[in-house]
């Protein structure tokens, strides 16, 4: 296996003060990361009612989860102040923004970055959409519409009509051109379910999905080349990645501790429906549920939490988020790629677990950046 052709990218969302991210950014291209990612967020997925330090430690210095600089626009201002990093949202979506906007807003990042930014899009998350009485219906199908207007707006530099279900357009124009010539930012879709996973196979130019064990996210993978077979489209062209949170400490038996905190399982209610069922057991708030789309923090007391964390299985999320020592989490980074893996995000996400180990999580980072980067 070529190491050197894996990517390796991670988180870039920060707090304020904004300075402080800027020099992280800048920090994390000197480190050598292939690229750097936001979320596109006006709500956290950690309920306010968890939010004690006996929970989340960090709680004790921040009055809030829910603080998020708006993602394109702290893109805009990385990519000024950058010069090598690729740079995306880990994911957006096309409730909050017309697609003519998208289309134009990426173009915008693509000058400013001189050609580095991707546009990481899924069909979106019920908690930045409903709690702000935006409607939300047909989230797949409204995702497709939208990128067939992005390509059209890209791709024509004159006036053009588009009659579809969800938006129409008609003498319609967007004349910005690409920075380079013919070269239109890459769409990485953030798909996981089979509607979605075909989609990406006909019309993506990535697959950026979140939190997928190994089985997962070779079948995954399977469907969207059979799709793109069927479009007439070599399965090259479309390049595989994972965004993934990472539990790591030298120790692995204090990853699995970790991995058990209520605070972990918290960000496992986000995943699908049979997710769970693999696992003999129901979403703990319903066996439909899949909190990608339903789970909205704000809405949910602290007793109702803490009763659905204790019925989430500590063995979910040690299956589906990347964790151990450095050396095996490059092993499983590996294992990924044998299936096809061509691109991980990697959310260090082990200090939100124990705050302790800020510095020793990110002395594990390193470890991986430099086994797969040199």
């Amino acid at each position: 296996m070529d190491i050197d052709k894996i990517k390796i990218g991670t988180e870039g969302t920060f707090l304020p003060p904004f300075e402080n991210g800027i020099n992280t950014v800048k920090r994390i291209e000197e480190l050598g990361y292939d690229s750097v990612w936001w979320a596109d967020h006006l709500m956290a997925w950690i309920p306010e009612s968890i939010w004690t330090p006996d929970i989340v430690e960090a709680a004790a210095y921040r009055d809030t989860p829910h603080v998020f600089f708006d993602a394109l626009c702290t893109i805009a201002v990385a990519a000024w102040s950058t010069k090598r990093i690729l740079l995306g949202p880990a994911v957006t979506e096309i409730f909050r923004r017309h697609p003519a906007v998208l289309a134009q807003a990426f173009l915008t990042l693509d000058h400013l970055s001189k050609g580095r930014v991707i546009l990481g899009i899924g069909a979106g998350e019920g908690e930045n959409i409903t709690p702000y009485g935006i409607e939300w219906n047909k989230p797949v199908e409204r995702l497709e519409e939208s990128i067939k207007i992005i390509r059209l707006l890209w791709e024509n530099d004159k006036k053009v009509d588009f009659d579809g279900k969800f938006w129409k357009l008609k003498d319609a124009i967007l004349a910005l051109g690409p920075y380079e010539k013919g070269k239109y930012p890459p769409i990485w879709i953030g798909a996981h379910r089979p509607k979605m996973l075909e989609m990406t196979g006909r019309l993506g130019d990535g697959w950026l999905p979140a939190n997928l064990n190994m089985d997962l996210y070779r079948e995954g993978l399977g469907i969207i080349r059979d799709s793109a077979k069927r479009a007439g489209r070599g399965p090259d062209e479309i390049t595989p990645a994972l965004y993934t949170y990472a539990v790591l400490d030298e120790d692995h038996e204090e990853c699995h501790r970790m991995l058990g905190t209520p605070l972990a399982k918290n960000f496992a209610l986000v995943l699908p429906p049979e997710m769970f069922e693999r696992y003999g057991v129901q979403h703990p708030f319903g066996e439909n549920y899949y909190g990608l789309l339903e789970f909205v923090p704000t809405r949910y007391d602290r007793k109702t939490m803490l009763e659905a964390l204790e019925k989430v299985p500590t063995k979910l999320c040690e299956d589906n988020y990347l964790h151990g020592t450095p050396d095996e989490a490059i092993g499983q980074i590996e294992k990924y790629a044998k299936i096809g893996l061509k691109h991980i995000v990697i959310n260090n996400m082990t200090f939100f677990f124990d705050i302790r180990k800020i510095r020793s999580s990110f002395d594990c980072m390193k470890k991986i950046l430099a086994y797969f980067k040199g």
